[in-house]
């Protein structure tokens, strides 16, 4: 398709169309808000036994959040005519894990002179609790969700460009085999 037309009929091609959606990148994405509570609780081992009075603890509560989005960088749009386009987009995917640092309030922790807490113990759990974080939202559909949504960005955006019939389709990712 041209970009030059005539006079009163669009003139757009793929890389115009392209340009106006790479545009949306942070636009379409889904965050989840997150509280938990961390509870950890170790002790100093012999022979994978437990030793009497070396264990360590801590209780945290803290507050974060999941992003989940498309990379538009990916989509591809391809005019079939001036009113008719196909767009495929990328499957969804989980873009950041954060705890914020600030929100994180310490309920219990050991003093344990035999076996104390180390900032290791801490970041071990940390990130043991974005994973769980990251699965609690795959449960709940945010990579669904993160997929409607660049449906609905990248149709009301292709929509005001003139277009009327939008065909939007997912990827097909065929598992790797090693």
């Amino acid at each position: 398709m041209n970009n030059v037309k005539r006079e009163g009929e669009r003139g757009y091609d793929s890389s115009s169309v392209m340009s106006r959606i790479t545009y949306l990148q942070e636009l379409a994405l889904v965050k989840h808000n997150y509280t938990g509570v961390i509870s950890y609780k170790d002790y100093k081992k012999i022979l994978n036994v437990n030793v009497p009075l070396t264990d360590k603890y801590f209780l945290l509560k803290y507050h974060g959040y999941i992003k989940a989005g498309v990379d538009f960088e990916q989509v591809t749009a391809v005019p079939q005519n001036d009113t008719t386009i196909l767009v495929t987009i990328p499957k969804p995917r989980i873009l950041e894990t954060v705890i914020d640092e600030n929100s994180i309030e310490v309920y219990n922790e050991s003093d344990n002179a035999f076996n104390p807490i180390r900032i290791a113990d801490y970041n071990e759990a940390l990130i043991r609790e974005k994973q769980v974080m990251v699965d609690d939202a795959l449960k709940q559909g945010i990579l669904e969700e993160s997929a409607r949504q660049a449906r609905i960005a990248i149709h009301s955006l292709l929509r005001e460009m003139g277009y009327r019939d939008i065909r939007i389709t997912e990827q097909l990712v065929l598992p790797q085999f090693r």
